[in-house]
């Protein structure tokens, strides 16, 4: 009992195989793929826009007008 051996996970890949086909199998795959690369690139551009926009701070004395 417990984890499942080799022969197993063939038997289930077998299973998978034949109830959706391997070209059904082969579109989910490369649109999870796509789907990844996808979102690495909007990472990317989203670390690029978050460099562009760094904020400058400004230094001031504040007075205080009610003492005048």
């Amino acid at each position: 009992m417990g984890s499942f051996s080799i022969l197993h996970w063939l038997i289930v890949l077998a299973i998978v195989v034949l109830v959706f086909g391997t070209k059904k199998l082969r579109n989910v795959g490369s649109d999870l793929g796509g789907a990844i690369k996808n979102f690495k690139d909007a990472m990317k551009e989203d670390a690029k826009s978050d460099e562009s926009r760094k904020v400058e701070t400004i230094d001031a004395e504040v007075i205080d007008k009610t003492k005048h």
